[in-house]
């Protein structure tokens, strides 16, 4: 069975070593207990250990170990416990704690008006839920709505969300197969784009060269799919994958493209990508593709509150006798407030722009690391999301699953907190308030954990 993508595996044997090494008496209590009571599934439980405490970009663990976290699950943009989020979270409490659904309140407001001025394009209408998941549901009924079609173009690996709508669109086997029975129906699905490991078997170069040989035929192969189903509501996607990949030039205007021309929308998921990750403060202004509905989370709530939202052109405003959310917390004053401090919080100290220089820089220095070792088949990313995968060579890029473990465990010991994805991708993700101290520790606890886990398996 293929890796989980989402994680590294819940049970492994460098799992044990690495939690027999690490944890004590008072840990592996609470662990037993979490395992207990809480629901067993993939990726999430049983816990890998028990946070004490989070500042800033580091999280600390009940034995007193500090990680530097960058994986974070890409909600601490501003670093854990922003102390101007946290009092204007408190100062919103003792003013407004609560305001029904039916009512309107300030805070709720003038978030809506914020999202509506830094969004790209002409999206002006808002929605908030309480996640991702339930934002995602949002869309697709708004594409339903507006275009009176139900079916749907999304791609296989992509991740948007746990419930029914958006696991049916998401396309990891983890959320979509086996034990939880029919999706919804319409939901076709096809190969996203991964330059480095090309679904159509096209081999990876760089820049023009790559576009001239495969004429992008991944963005070509959803206009197919456009055509032949001829009543499509909605494409939605990531417009950079968070796996990550990053989208040959000139992707996103193809697709645009092939969606006008058919009636279409287009849908982007920015909720891991969204505000500032990328360097931009959304992912998708590197392309310069304006979509007609983008939906955010995550970071949105300043790793403190869950807060989503659904933005979409004012011509989607077509069904007010229909509920799309009516969430409880639809308009709660309280994680609205958190949402508008996070955003200024963003612009305020810069925080885009330094996702974008100690970006650059990280993928510089881990492009040096790549010359080094064979293991690193290939590094990629944008701003301050990075991707490092591991391939047992450099010809056949066998992926390198074992050791791409063995690094994540060696790196946590030494203080260094990230996600695997797709197995054997080192998928990095700081807080866009990371400094460049910070990254040169990351990169070097990166690999002298690279070369002790070559090492340990024979492929140094």
């Amino acid at each position: 069975m293929p890796a989980p993508s989402e994680g590294e595996s819940n049970v492994s044997n460098k799992r044990a070593k690495w939690e027999e090494n690490t944890h004590n008496s008072e840990t592996l209590a609470i662990l037993e207990e979490d395992a207990r009571y809480f629901l067993s599934q993939s990726v999430s439980s049983p816990c890998l250990s028990v946070v004490a405490g989070a500042e800033g970009a580091y999280i600390e663990d009940t034995n007193g170990r500090r990680y530097l976290d960058f994986h974070g699950n890409n909600v601490h943009h501003i670093g854990y416990g922003h102390p101007k989020l946290k009092k204007a979270i408190a100062d919103q409490m003792d003013a407004l704690p609560f305001a029904p659904r039916r009512f309107a309140c300030e805070s709720s407001l003038a978030l809506a008006k914020k999202l509506v001025a830094i969004a790209p394009g002409k999206l002006s209408k808002v929605l908030f839920t309480t996640g991702g998941s339930d934002a995602i549901e949002v869309a697709l009924k708004i594409a339903r709505a507006a275009t009176g079609r139900h079916k749907t173009i999304s791609f296989w690996d992509a991740f948007h969300g746990a419930g029914f709508g958006a696991a049916s669109v998401g396309g990891e086997q983890l959320f979509r197969s086996h034990v939880i029975g029919p999706l919804l129906s319409g939901t076709e699905h096809v190969a996203p784009f991964a330059c480095y490991r090309c679904p159509y078997g096209y081999p990876d170069l760089n820049g023009e060269a790559q576009i001239e040989i495969c004429k992008t035929t991944c963005a070509n192969f959803v206009r197919y799919v456009l055509e032949k189903e001829g009543d499509v509501a909605a494409v939605i996607a990531e417009p950079v994958r968070a796996v990550p990949y990053i989208p040959p030039s000139g992707y996103w205007q193809m697709v645009r493209q092939a969606c006008n021309e058919s009636g279409a929308l287009l849908i982007f998921d920015e909720i891991p990508t969204g505000l500032g990750k990328t360097g931009r403060m959304f992912a998708c202004e590197h392309d310069a593709v304006e979509p007609d509905i983008l939906v955010i989370g995550k970071a949105l709530g300043g790793g403190i509150l869950p807060i989503a939202a659904v933005l979409a052109k004012s011509e989607l405003d077509v069904a007010g006798e229909f509920a799309f959310g009516h969430y409880t917390h639809e308009k709660n004053p309280v994680t609205a407030k958190a949402a508008l401090t996070t955003i200024e919080i963003i612009e305020q100290e810069g925080l885009v722009e330094n996702a974008a220089i100690l970006g650059k820089y990280a993928l510089e220095r881990l492009n040096l690391l790549k010359t080094e070792h064979s293991t690193i088949g290939d590094v990629r990313g944008r701003g301050l999301l990075i991707g490092v995968e591991l391939v047992l060579n450099k010809e056949d890029k066998t992926p390198a699953n074992d050791l791409a473990e063995e690094v994540l465990y060696r790196s946590l010991s030494k203080g260094l907190s990230f996600k695997l994805t797709m197995g054997n991708v080192l998928t990095l993700t700081p807080p866009l308030i990371i400094t460049k101290t910070q990254i040169d520790l990351s990169l070097k606890i990166i690999s002298d954990s690279l070369k002790e886990a070559e090492q340990a398996l024979g492929l140094a």
